[in-house]
């Protein structure tokens, strides 16, 4: 019968418990070079917990060099390959304007307005801080250069037929006033004079007034008229630039707060809730117009246009997001358990 020096396949070998045991009774001695921070032998379970520990930090390392390279491959394919002209208007029609603002939302755009506007801090900051006299310049020359657009303006503030009514019937209350105080003061002279005005009323059979009235009306329309070419001839590009740039020197020292003076803040006349609900109607209005699709149809496509052929890299850079950057961030972020 063959023994186990003759093969040594057949060869006993020790239990399971007995193999843990061997290997596990170097660690139980005391001064070994294994034993844990609190001093107490190393166990199966903490070899084991270790192990484990290790195999996680390993793969997820590697899971992270995958996961920057997946990032890094999806980045550099074109915009086209998964995104449509139509996904994005579905995208802005069917997500964005089919729903109304709700009115939590209203109400805190309501209360970071009433915030913004109302800070302490707008005492103490000038005008100058929101725009500098650089930008001042530039949009004052840029203003001055539409002729054909200043000039309506005057003719819509100087030139107009109401102008000219309005100027006529306070000249006409000016003169009408100063003749009755002057009458009443002159005793015999203004009683002489009134009797004067009565018979040239019946004697040409014509209201003295609506006579003072049509004359004033008549010369002073000739007036506004010469006015209007005189401010055209006067008002040059700049001419126009100087006086802008002069206003916003008056003005931009003064504090932001000034614009306070401009709104209502009282609770049943409040400027900004007024503001916010038109703003709100407009917007409920043109949100479901063809107007505004069509609009907002041909800015997608123009979009789309300029940048179907970018990279997902390209046009998140271009927003500007650094999607590696910021997965990166993401990821370094998600709590991690005790193995981790």
């Amino acid at each position: 019968m063959p023994t186990s020096q003759d093969n040594p396949s057949l060869e006993t070998h020790p239990a399971p418990s007995q193999r843990q045991t061997a290997d596990v009774q170097p660690s139980t001695q005391p001064n070994s070079q294994s034993n844990t921070s609190a001093g107490a032998p190393l166990s199966l379970d903490s070899i084991i917990e270790a192990q484990v520990g290790f195999m996680q930090q390993w793969l997820r390392a590697q899971a992270d060099t995958l996961s920057v390279q997946a990032c890094q491959w999806f980045g550099e394919q074109p915009l086209c390959q998964y995104l449509q002209a139509d996904d994005l208007k579905r995208l802005i029609n069917d997500g964005l304007l089919q729903q109304p603002m709700s009115d939590v939302m209203r109400t805190d755009i309501r209360d970071i307005l009433h915030t913004v506007i109302y800070h302490p801090i707008n005492d103490n900051v000038p005008l100058s801080e929101l725009m500098d006299d650089t930008q001042v310049e530039t949009l004052a020359s840029y203003i001055g250069r539409h002729d054909e657009q200043r000039n309506a303006l005057i003719h819509t503030l100087i030139g107009n037929e109401t102008f000219a009514d309005l100027l006529t019937q306070t000249l006409y209350h000016a003169i009408n006033d100063f003749m009755e105080n002057t009458l009443d003061k002159a005793g015999g002279v203004g009683k002489l004079m009134k009797l004067g005005r009565s018979s040239f009323e019946k004697a040409t059979n014509k209201n003295l007034d609506e006579k003072l009235q049509t004359y004033l009306h008549r010369n002073i329309k000739d007036l506004t008229q010469r006015a209007e070419t005189n401010a055209q001839t006067h008002l040059s590009n700049d001419e126009v630039a100087r006086l802008l740039v002069m206003g916003w020197s008056r003005i931009k020292d003064l504090p932001i707060s000034e614009i306070q003076t401009y709104l209502n803040d009282e609770a049943d006349n409040n400027s900004i809730e007024h503001i916010e609900a038109s703003i709100q109607q407009s917007y409920n209005r043109l949100r479901l117009s063809p107007y505004l699709r069509s609009l907002v149809a041909a800015s997608i496509d123009t979009w789309y246009s300029n940048h179907q052929s970018d990279t997902i890299a390209a046009v998140a850079a271009s927003l500007p997001i650094d999607p590696l950057r910021q997965w990166r961030g993401a990821y370094l972020s998600i709590p991690r358990s005790p193995h981790h």
